[in-house]
């Protein structure tokens, strides 16, 4: 057997495939203030609401993001710890996150 500290056992008769413990990412905590911004870079000229800060884990945003759009009816998506949102209607969109007890903030111009 190699005694190499670099070497990492790949594969074990007696368990099977070993992979490596992936550890679940953290949601960033920011400072209670969610935020939502106008972005239209790289989606040629059409824009999308970003909404940062949540504070959420991966399956509370799905729902959260799910709720925005059937309320809203418009696609969109989660990416990371943020959800996009398509089209510009951020007075509907921050109405709808006070209901639901953020502090919500517009960001950008």
């Amino acid at each position: 057997m190699i005694s190499n500290s670099d070497s990492q056992l790949v594969y074990s008769t007696d368990q099977g495939r070993i992979k490596a413990q992936t550890e679940a990412e953290q949601a960033p905590q920011g400072d209670g203030i969610v935020r939502i911004r106008m972005e239209r870079k790289g989606r040629k000229g059409k824009g999308a609401m970003v909404v940062t800060g949540l504070g959420l884990d991966a399956k509370g945003l799905k729902t959260l993001a799910g709720q925005l759009k059937k309320k809203l009816g418009c696609g969109g998506a989660v990416k990371g710890f943020d959800i996009e949102i398509q089209g510009d209607n951020r007075d509907a969109l921050k109405a709808l996150l006070e209901g639901q007890g953020y502090r919500v903030k517009l960001a950008g111009g």
